[in-house]
This record gives C-alpha cells, sequence and structure tokens, in this order.
C-alpha cells in the first residue's frame, strides 16, 4: 500500500524534537530575586564590611608581627664575608667548611623551624617541573629499571638507569648546616632534629621505596647516583636507615617545587624540651657550613631563617594587610556615599508647572 511522504513531515518532527520540554526550568519561569541597590541596602553593607574586616585584619597583622624570625645570608659574595671563599672554590662533589656567627638579641620560645632559602632558583620552570618520574618515586619496579622520558638527559648515565631520575631530583640541595650555642666561650651544639619535615601524604603517600630482598643498597644496585649527588640515594642519611632511599625527608621537601624564585624549605626542627627555658636563648650563635651548593653561576643567593610559628603559621602580613586595606576603604566608601545621600537624595527634583 502505497503512502504519501513529503519532507516537509521529517522537517517538522524535527524541529519539534529540539524545542525545549515544558517545564519551569528549560523555559526559565523559576522564581528569580534581582537585588535593587538602594542607600538602604548599600550603605549597611559597607559599613559592615568595613567593621568586620579591619579587626580581623588588626588580629591577623598582631599576630603576625608576634612571630620571631631571624635570617642571615651565607652565600659569600662579599670578599670579606666568611663563606667568600667557599662561594668562589665551591662546586657540587667538593666540600668547603665555613662558620658565620650573629647573635640573637630575643629569645625564641616554642619549637623553632629551621629553613634554608634560595633566590633566583626558578623551580617553577615548566621542563624543570616535568623532569620526574612519579612512578619511579612511589617505588614500582619497572620504572626504577626503565625511567619516563620525562627526565631526560638526566634518565640514564653509562647505560644505568639513575635513581631518582630528573632535573629536580638533580639538583637537591645538599648544603649542611650545624647550629651551636656560644655559652662564655664553651660551644654548645643545637639539636637538630629531621623527622617530622615533610608532609605526611608525601612521606606516606607520594614516595615510597622499592620492596625487594636485602637491604637498599641490593635494590638500587644496578642503578646510577645522579650526577651531582655525591652519595648514591639509599645513604643520604648514614645516621637513620629510615631515612634513606625516596623516603628520605630533604629529598621529599626538595621534590614539591616551589612556585617562585625566591623561596625557603624547610631544613631541621628544634623541639622545646624544657618549659622553664627558651628554645633558643638570648646570646651569641654560630652557624656551621658545609658549604656544596653553588649558587654564583646562576645569580643566586642562600639563607638560613630561624622562626617561630603561631596558629596562622609562619610569618606573613599580607593577609592583615589585606584584611585592613579592604576594610578602610568600604568604611571610607560607605561615609563618602553617606554624605552623598544626605546632601541631595532627599532633594526634590520635580518642578511645580506654572499654571
Amino acid at each position: 500500500m502505497a503512502t504519501n511522504y513529503s519532507p516537509k513531515d521529517d522537517e517538522g518532527e524535527q524541529h519539534k524534537s529540539r524545542k525545549p520540554d515544558n517545564t519551569a526550568f528549560k523555559q526559565q519561569r523559576l522564581p528569580a530575586w534581582q537585588p535593587i541597590l538602594t542607600a538602604g541596602t548599600v550603605l549597611p553593607a559597607f559599613f559592615i564590611i568595613g567593621l568586620v574586616f579591619i579587626p580581623i585584619g588588626i588580629g591577623l597583622f598582631v599576630t603576625s608581627n608576634n612571630i620571631k624570625e631571624f635570617e642571615i645570608d651565607y652565600t659569600g659574595i662579599e670578599p670579606n664575608s666568611p663563606c667568600g671563599i667557599c662561594a668562589n672554590n665551591g662546586t657540587w662533589n667538593t666540600t668547603c667548611t665555613c662558620e658565620v656567627h650573629f647573635r640573637l638579641d630575643q629569645p625564641f620560645e616554642g619549637n623553632v623551624f629551621m629553613y634554608y632559602g634560595l633566590s633566583n632558583f626558578y623551580q617553577n620552570h615548566r621542563r624543570y617541573v616535568k623532569s620526574r618520574d612519579d612512578s619511579q618515586l612511589n617505588g614500582d619496579k619497572s620504572s626504577l629499571k626503565d625511567p619516563s622520558k620525562e627526565c631526560e638527559p638526566y634518565r640514564m648515565s653509562n647505560g644505568r638507569p639513575i635513581a631518582p631520575c630528573g632535573a629536580i631530583a638533580n639538583s637537591l640541595f645538599n648544603d649542611t648546616l650545624v647550629l651551636y650555642y656560644m655559652d662564655n666561650g664553651t660551644r654548645k651544639e643545637i639539636q637538630l632534629t629531621s623527622n617530622g619535615i615533610a608532609w605526611w601524604t608525601d612521606k606516606n603517600v607520594k614516595f615510597r621505596n622499592p620492596t625487594g630482598d636485602g637491604n637498599l643498597s641490593t635494590i638500587f644496585k644496578d642503578t646510577a647516583k645522579p650526577l651531582n649527588w655525591p652519595k648514591p640515594v639509599y645513604d643520604l642519611d648514614p645516621t637513620d636507615p629510615h631515612n634513606n632511599g625516596f623516603i628520605n625527608e630533604d629529598f621529599i621537601v626538595w621534590m614539591r617545587t616551589a612556585a617562585l624564585p625566591t623561596f625557603r624549605k624547610l631544613y631541621r626542627l628544634i623541639m622545646k624540651t624544657d618549659s622553664l627555658t627558651p628554645t633558643l636563648q638570648q646570646g651569641n650563635y654560630t652557624l656551621h657550613v658545609t658549604y656544596n651548593y653553588p649558587v654564583l653561576s646562576f645569580d643566586g643567593r642562600k639563607r638560613m631563617i630561624l622562626s617561630t610559628i603561631s596558629w596562622m603559621g609562619g610569618k606573613n602580613p599580607f593577609l592583615g594587610i589585606a584584611y585592613i586595606t579592604v576594610g578602610s576603604i568600604c568604611f571610607f566608601l560607605g561615609v563618602v556615599l553617606l554624605i552623598i545621600h544626605h546632601k541631595y537624595g532627599n532633594r526634590n527634583t520635580s518642578a511645580d508647572i506654572p499654571n
């Protein structure tokens, strides 16, 4: 039986299928609220923001200023600086020692955090950030024998895979810092601990040693150390066998790349042991530096920072200044708009029409 066919019928069905459903959402019939900006709503908002933000900013700023921080540059660029000879002769695989004397004018209470700081070091470069093998760092044996191509040119050495591979691991900070307190001419070493300087997630999740029979030296026997490292990865900390390999905390801290060219990374913790005496007393100190990390080739600087912390973290006045600035601007605008509204808001704009 023949039927009549018209292309217009398909066009009509196709057009009908594109029509949105007759629902409140698709037909935009949902109830909506549009604020009407009047003096009665805008002025209180400005004053409330100002009155809330300014006290918060003052509290954050005062808290930040109460954090004690001491910073000393030991790069050795100046000719008469204690580390000047080491700066000019220092290379990756040579060892030079120097001592920097300084004084703390105020005692440091509570736990003290010891950082090393670098300047003009661009860890945020794209190729540098990608130059690593996360599978290898997570203990994968296949990646240990065949690292990722992203690690080039720090992937293979003399026909053996580099562990850990990549430019980030190859540039590991390897200065050794020891702190002494000078007590009436007697040198007392400050106890520094490296346990707990890395993030828990990095230490227990992202970084793992490969499993296998024997110790770490046996597991890594068919690999090569990074070119700039004086020691292999399984011998980074000879004093603590549980702090070697990919789970070495100094190595983990370094592998978390910085976003800016001037940065600091946690080096050691100085734990408070006596509730009656400060962690670091007021007086003279000596920083003993085993100078291995060269920075003059890229016009960099090296620093040692001692800092306490508060409930908001380390010393950072920016957040408090930002709150005070925003609150002050809002309060000022509220006053200006209030004056304008008082002067012009009640003016009768209607003119009498003469008969």
